[in-house]
């Protein structure tokens, strides 16, 4: 029945084996399930190509100009001068070998403990003459009191021996000389020159590292880089005063953890203002060694100092 008959009328099995090949070719291959195109992941809202988000213009701070810094630094000088008019080294001292003795010992502890304990040490031994011939035991126990007291004990007695033997038993009023004797560096150099010699120079010690870097005059660490660039800030008269200020003012107010912000004369001067406590009265609380009271580091400090209200330190043992 399927044949195709003489007239040329297509048979129909063929026909249908066509239609059905023809049928395969047509019907869409059933694309995989087509891995359901995962609801498109929609574009997180294209953040709309968000208006650039303005960084809250934290603007760098202004760069200061030299001649800006130059004033910015002598007018901290001028308004600690005011606040302490009486500033001066804390150490006691009659003379010279007492100022070189006691700032060799100051390191490492308090002045106010080095005058507790110079008196007994400068009683017993008033020269450098009788301080080279000590018996290191003895001035040991006397200066256990001021901390390292067998390294200081070899320092005092060894700048006693090159006093007597190389100066006469006179402290020399020359950096170069003053740096060569046992235990003396820069730092100690320049508090004898200025206080016993009225030779200008910058005392580098930790409260005015600390002090001069949060103000910004420098980015230094090292003592003798910060030394030279503070001093191209003032004049030469002003250096030893300078010290004073700075340093008074690093142990009474601007303290290295706790700076008393909110009781700070010249906090608007300050770059560094806020690191520290700002509410005033909470500020006043960490005020140290200062006038209306308080004592400061000296047993003999100043006549000016005790007209200002300052009260001498009790002397060992007594408080």
């Amino acid at each position: 029945m399927g044949e195709q008959d003489p007239g040329g009328a297509r048979k129909p099995a063929k026909a249908a084996k066509r239609a059905s090949a023809t049928a395969k070719k047509t019907a869409p291959v059933k694309k995989a399930a087509p891995v359901e195109k995962a609801a498109p992941v929609e574009k997180a809202a294209p953040v709309e190509k968000a208006a650039p988000v303005k960084q809250a213009a934290v603007k760098p701070a202004k760069a200061e100009s030299r001649t800006a810094l130059v004033r910015r630094a002598r007018r901290i000088n001028r308004e600690l001068a005011e606040v302490y008019p009486y500033a001066h080294p804390e150490l006691d001292f009659e003379n010279s070998f007492q100022l070189l003795v006691a700032t060799v010992l100051s390191a490492q502890t308090t002045d106010l403990r080095v005058n507790q304990t110079t008196p007994t040490l400068f009683a017993k031994y008033p020269t450098p003459e009788d301080l080279a011939a000590a018996n290191p035991e003895e001035v040991e126990e006397i200066l256990r009191p001021c901390g390292f007291f067998r390294a200081k004990t070899r320092s005092v007695i060894g700048l006693s021996k090159a006093l007597s033997e190389e100066f006469g038993g006179e402290v020399p009023g020359r950096l170069e000389d003053l740096v060569k004797l046992p235990g003396v560096g820069r730092k100690t150099a320049f508090v004898v020159l200025g206080n016993a010699f009225g030779r200008p120079g910058i005392t580098v010690d930790t409260h005015f590292q600390r002090l001069v870097r949060r103000w910004r005059w420098t980015e230094q660490t090292d003592a003798d880089k910060i030394e030279a660039e503070i001093g191209a800030l003032f004049p030469k008269s002003d250096w030893t005063d300078l010290s004073h200020h700075v340093i008074w003012h690093g142990r009474r107010i601007c303290h290295a953890r706790k700076p008393a912000c909110g009781a700070c004369p010249i906090a608007p001067l300050c770059p560094a203002y806020g690191e520290g406590e700002t509410d005033p009265e909470k500020a006043k609380k960490l005020l140290k060694y200062e006038k209306g009271g308080f004592p400061g580091q000296r047993l003999k400090p100043p006549q000016a100092y005790l007209d200002a209200g300052g009260r001498a330190a009790p002397p060992l043992g007594a408080g």
